[in-house]
């Protein structure tokens, strides 16, 4: 081992200094037995391949690659080292992104000795790489079959593989394995952390996403994921602290400031918000995301045409964005454009079949427009794709009511109640439709309900108001009515 030691260090001395081997090797050629072997150690492809790799190690990939085909060339006849010399050229390719290549010297490798784990491990990340799951799935398990330097490799890339084919669960179970292998492996951590944010698992995400960044403090993602996983909890500030220190390590992380401002916009500070789109805008002027939330922060600014503008650009970006059909279809309803609101809810319907607010805003702009048939029967899918949607029943009520149909309207109210207790409006509506029916005791029985989820509700005061009157009750119809006034009702 001593000799081998010896004879790496002249290697690395004659392959940096070409000039002076000539004389070196003519120096010692008359020293002796020793210095024999270290010659021999030297001119040997097992000598050959450590040093590529520590070319490699190094960075220099051009010599490295020079030395491996050299060796593929001179010493194919040679079973211990040329598989590894083939896996070592294979690992290159695969660097260089020419994945076909990398396949090739890893079934070479193969063809040589068909039990090397490392060169399926390589086949694995090749096949993984080029988006070829299946082969990927099928050469990772194979490398684990046998003996292979890349066991948590193979768990963890196998891993990345599942979280990409939407299977959390096994993407779960592999990171696991990785883990019990590396513990201390700041990748398995943070695509775990990913996988049980996708499961909605946010704080078993963001314990993964914290050690990420205690092995690695300058982990500019992990700060990015865990501030998303603290969005998705609702735990804005603290998500607005992650993706600060996010844009701190990296200034030009377009995504960190989109997502910082869909915190503030959550906060209700869509000036702040705004300014962040901005800036991932400048950073991206390609990235749809932020003009779509930048046309939401504007429409709940109630600027209306500015947040048309944003969206149309996230559109023309994207244009199988559904969702910004749909947005922009909401701020067109605001405007009272009806007919274009329709036909963007149409286009995130075609791009999109079971978005189920994309029907329920159709069909709020049916019933806008008064084509209550349609209303009623877009209501009807919104409730076969989601059958807890409560608003749903109750607009659906309130179409019915309007086509005068107050039976109908009054079992989706029933049916809204159930599904939210506390939907202020409902009670009111049903109260209305009881009202219209003559049962006067439960039509104020559920407009005092309405108040009392809200007592600022100004609509109820006037349906009770209305249901006294045709009691006869005046002193207390002209009370309710005295009472919407004075909180602002104007008919």
């Amino acid at each position: 081992m001593e000799i081998e030691a010896k004879a790496q260090n002249i290697w690395e001395y004659i392959s940096n200094n070409l000039i002076t081997s000539g004389l070196i090797l003519l120096l010692i050629g008359g020293i002796g037995g020793s210095v024999k072997k270290l010659v021999a150690y030297i001119s040997s492809p097992g000598a050959k391949l450590k040093k590529a790799q520590k070319l490699l190690d190094k960075g220099d990939k051009r010599r490295a690659k020079t030395l491996l085909r050299q060796i593929l060339v001179d010493h194919r006849d040679n079973e211990d080292v040329l598989p590894k010399a083939l896996i070592t050229q294979a690992d290159i390719y695969i660097s260089d992104e020419d994945f076909d290549s990398a396949i090739q010297y890893a079934n070479d490798a193969i063809k040589c000795n068909k039990f090397i784990g490392d060169a399926y491990y390589i086949l694995g990340r090749a096949y993984s790489l080029k988006g070829d799951h299946k082969n990927a799935f099928q050469n990772f398990n194979e490398a684990l079959k046998n003996v292979t330097k890349q066991e948590a490799g193979c768990y963890l890339y196998r891993g990345i593989d599942y979280y990409v084919q939407k299977d959390y669960d096994n993407s779960i179970k592999d990171f696991n394995k990785a883990l019990e292998i590396r513990p201390k492996s700041v990748l398995e951590f943070a695509y775990r952390g990913a996988a049980y944010s996708e499961k909605g698992y946010y704080d078993r995400a963001i314990v993964d996403y914290t050690q990420a960044i205690r092995l690695d403090p300058n982990f500019t993602l992990a700060y990015g994921s865990r501030g998303n996983a603290y969005n998705y909890k609702g735990d804005y500030d603290q998500a607005i602290a992650d993706y600060d220190k996010a844009i701190k390590l990296d200034p030009n992380y377009a995504k960190a400031y989109n997502n910082r401002g869909i915190a503030y916009n959550y906060k209700g500070d869509y000036d702040r918000a705004i300014t962040d789109y901005d800036q991932a805008i400048r950073l991206d002027p390609n990235f749809a995301l932020p003009y779509y939330n930048r046309g939401n922060a504007y429409r709940n600014k109630d600027d209306y045409d500015q947040a048309i503008a944003d969206y149309d650009q996230a559109i023309r970006l994207d244009p199988h964005f559904a969702a910004a059909y749909n947005n922009r279809g909401l701020a067109y309803g605001k405007k009272e454009e009806y007919d274009p609101a329709i036909a963007d809810y149409d286009q995130t319907i075609r791009l999109d079949p079971n978005f189920a607010k994309a029907y329920y805003n159709r069909g709020n702009a049916y019933s806008n427009k008064g084509d209550h048939d349609r209303a009623i029967a877009d209501y009807d899918q919104v409730i076969m794709l989601d059958p807890n949607f409560a608003k749903a029943h109750n607009n659906r009520g309130i179409a019915y009511g309007k086509k005068g149909d107050h039976d109908r309207a009054i079992a989706d109210y029933d049916q809204a109640i159930t599904l939210n207790p506390n939907y202020a409006q409902t009670y009111n509506n049903r109260g209305d439709a009881y009202g219209k029916k003559g049962d006067y005791d439960r039509a104020i029985a559920d407009c005092d309900q309405a108040i009392r989820l809200d007592p600022n509700y100004a609509v109820a005061y006037i349906t009770r108001g209305e249901v006294y009157q045709k009691k006869g009750d005046t002193a207390k119809s002209d009370a309710d009515f005295a009472k919407a006034w004075e909180l602002g009702y104007r008919s």
